[in-house]
This record gives C-alpha cells, structure tokens and sequence, in this order.
C-alpha cells in the first residue's frame, strides 16, 4: 500500500516535471522567433535570446530526465533484454535500475555542487544580462534528483511486477516493434 503510494506520488511528480520541460520548450521557441521577428523587421536585436534560450534548454532537459525514463523514451541496448523473458526479465530490469539510481545519486551530487558553488559564490553570467547562474543551475540538480527518483519508483515497479501486484500502477512494457 505504502510502496504504491509512493509510486504515484514520484510518477506524478516526473509527470509535473514533463509538463513542465514542454512549457519550456514552448517558452524557448517563442524566444526564438521573437529574435527572429525582430532582427528581420525592425534590424534589432534582444540580446537575450541566445542566452536565454541556451538556459531553456538546459532547464526542459533537466525537467525532462525522469518523466523520459517513466515513458520508457531513454534509449536502449536491448539486445541482450530482448531475449530474457519472464522473471529473469524483471531481475535484469532491476539490475539495470540499481545501476542507474546509483549512477543518479552521484549525477544529482554533482550537479548540486555545481549550483551551490554559483550560488555561494554569487556567480553571474558574462552576457549583457548579467544573469545569476544559480537560478537556471538549480534544475540541473532538481531534474537529477527526480530521475533518480524515478529510478527508484522503477524498482519498485518490478518489485511489484514480481508479486504480481500491481494493479492501480502504472506499468510500461517495453515493446519489440522497431523504433520503440
């Protein structure tokens, strides 16, 4: 009961952060063409845009790390999963998500120091803005903290799958056609 709760409540946080990297990407796009409006039309520039748009990026890439790996969107080397089937299947699933909730724990440790260095420091970006960097730095630590997160609900997923328990939870399968 715990472990389901616990399940949808990462589920739906990857959710929230999937929402929020497309928000972005639709901020970054109207950035864009903003600057491109206004270079062709008025011979102008923001001076922003590039910067800022480089920041977007970032941002929905970190945004999108656990919401991807909730989809089953990562790319994978599924040769060798390919012929494993049943509960070998999901054991192999469960080592691979202890790999990567490891290899996560230390990807969200390094990039959290990477912002608190920016933020201690009061670093600021080099461009006309002036932009305090700890402010588009702090997804990078957040996106990693969630796919690793994600990770974890994953394991747990299997844990589920293995008992046979796993209705009311969301559970991707992956599939054998080409391309997904």
């Amino acid at each position: 009961m715990i472990m389901k709760r616990l399940i949808k409540i990462i589920d739906a946080l990857s959710g929230a952060n999937g929402w929020l990297a497309g928000i972005m990407t639709v901020l970054a796009l109207i950035l864009v063409i903003t600057e491109i409006v206004w270079r062709t039309g008025f011979s102008k520039t923001i001076y922003i845009s590039d910067e800022y748009a480089g920041y977007l990026m970032t941002m929905l890439t970190f945004c999108g790390l656990a919401y991807t790996l909730r989809e089953r969107g990562h790319i994978r080397m599924m040769m060798l999963p390919h012929f494993i089937k049943g509960r070998a299947r999901i054991i192999f699933d469960m080592v691979c998500f202890v790999v990567g909730f490891i290899f996560c724990v230390a990807f969200t440790w390094f990039t959290f120091v990477f912002f608190w260095d920016s933020y201690v420091n009061g670093s600021r970006s080099m461009h006309v803005s002036e932009t305090y960097l700890a402010v588009p730095q702090f997804f990078m630590p957040l996106g990693a903290a969630l796919m690793t997160l994600q990770f974890f609900a994953e394991f747990l997923k299997a844990i589920a799958r293995l008992r046979n328990d796993t209705e009311g939870l969301r559970i991707l399968e992956e599939s054998d056609e080409l391309g997904r």
